[in-house]
């Protein structure tokens, strides 16, 4: 493939991609390797078409009229990107995970994930993402919104989660998604799975 058919081959991939859409070298890895995708991406951000956050790591920008502006990255986005690009599972962690979920209001100073990745912490603009290794038991083999659960779970504290919390877990969650999280938190330390099954099962 000559470099002018793989840089439109990108491009073309991109432009059907919705506005806000993060990019990484792995997503592109059906049509070539890291090395050339790289090298493309690069072109693309010179040309406008996307911007670098992070290297390697690009964002379609996202317009808003009614501001007159960029709307910022979503860090999540950004931090799942990091994700397929190192192969690492990841999942929302600490205040985060209460962010996510509702139940915190406060926005994040860091957005911290647990990983089965090695320590890693990114910054761009005023945004921190801060990935934190865990044991396999908490996060492989486990969908993103199983994690997320065990893990705001955790942050709250067995002590410190009422009714409310639960009923506000509950109504998040579709009724595939808590078939799912039944399944696959079995492993997960036993007063967290009797609450999951309270949620699941409400």
């Amino acid at each position: 493939m000559s470099r002018i058919v793989l840089l439109n081959a990108i491009k073309n991939k991109i432009k059907t991609s919705k506005t806000g859409s993060i990019f990484v070298a792995a997503d592109f890895t059906d049509i070539s390797d890291r090395v050339k995708v790289g090298v493309c991406l690069n072109r693309l951000d010179e040309e406008g078409i996307i911007k670098r956050i992070l290297r390697g790591v690009y964002y379609k920008p996202e317009f808003n009229s009614f501001l007159g502006e960029y709307v910022a990255p979503n860090p999540d986005d950004v931090a799942k990107a990091l994700a397929r690009n190192y192969g690492w599972t990841v999942a929302p962690c600490g205040d985060t995970a209460l962010n996510m979920l509702g139940l915190s209001t406060q926005v994040p100073t860091v957005w911290s994930y647990v990983s089965d990745g090695p320590y890693k912490e990114y910054a761009y603009d005023k945004t921190s993402i801060k990935f934190k290794h865990t044991t396999n038991k908490e996060i492989s083999k486990l969908s993103y919104k199983t994690a997320l659960i065990i893990q705001a779970l955790k942050t709250l504290g067995k002590e410190n989660i009422d009714n409310a919390v639960l009923k506000k877990l509950a109504e998040s969650l579709s009724e595939n998604e808590k078939q799912t999280i039944l399944m696959e938190a079995k492993t997960a330390t036993s007063w967290i799975y009797e609450y999951i099954k309270l949620i699941c099962r409400s």
